[in-house]
């Protein structure tokens, strides 16, 4: 007999598999940046929740990058040049930054229509909301990623995105420009235990990738919480 520990990891594997087996839709991949490679692979039909602007870009420069249509809602500031450098191909991506009450209808017909929307919620998104957004996601083949302004903002999301520890570095003696910033993000995914990596969010060159374990600023300056 089971533990209830495991037990409880095989009941959320097989309602993942159901999930996934919704409609006879199966969840494609879809193309993942490279600097997130490990930490999570994104598929179509199932959503996201990140507590990061830069993670939300990075979400969506993947699909992008490969030809497909995103969209963001929501975000008055959505960060072009950011966007840019992460790959996002501008020309093929909505932008409606001040949705209204209106953020919810505007995200669903969206979803009919791109593979991948960044939404800002205005706040804590009821659950049977989130469960019709899951099967619209599932049917129309699409993904979504919620940007939170608190935790748990979006409920029923595949992986939860976090970072931590931010920390910039280049900025000198007081002079200087600050040059690259280094994140530990954790992936987390139901009861499984979380994954964690460190990234440069941007490095020097301005490109984003994986930090290697020994790879630490010569002169580092901490976010403010």
């Amino acid at each position: 007999m089971g533990t209830p520990t495991s037990t409880a990891d095989t009941i959320a594997q097989l309602r993942s598999r159901m999930a996934r087996m919704h409609d006879g839709v199966p969840q494609l991949a879809l193309e993942t940046h490279p600097a997130l490679a490990g930490l999570v692979q994104l598929r179509a039909g199932s959503s996201y929740a990140v507590d990061s602007a830069s993670l939300a870009l990075a979400l969506m420069a993947g699909p992008s990058r490969t030809g497909s249509w995103c969209a963001v809602v929501g975000v008055g500031d959505s960060g072009a040049e950011a966007a840019y450098a992460l790959g996002v191909d501008l020309d093929r991506t909505v932008l409606v930054p001040d949705p209204g009450d209106q953020w919810l209808e505007v995200t669903a017909a969206l979803v009919d229509v791109v593979t991948l929307v960044v939404v800002r919620p205005p706040g804590r998104v009821p659950e049977q909301v989130a469960g019709k957004l899951a099967a619209r996601l599932r049917k129309r083949s699409a993904a979504l990623v919620a940007l939170e302004t608190r935790p748990g903002d979006w409920p029923r999301c595949e992986v939860r995105l976090t970072t931590r520890a931010p920390a910039w570095s280049g900025a000198g003696q007081g002079e200087g420009h600050l040059r690259s910033r280094r994140l530990l993000v954790e992936a987390q995914r139901g009861s499984a235990p979380p994954r964690r990596g460190a990234l440069w969010f941007p490095a020097e060159d301005q490109t984003y990738r994986r930090a290697e374990p020994a790879a630490a600023p010569a002169r580092v300056v901490e976010e403010a919480s």
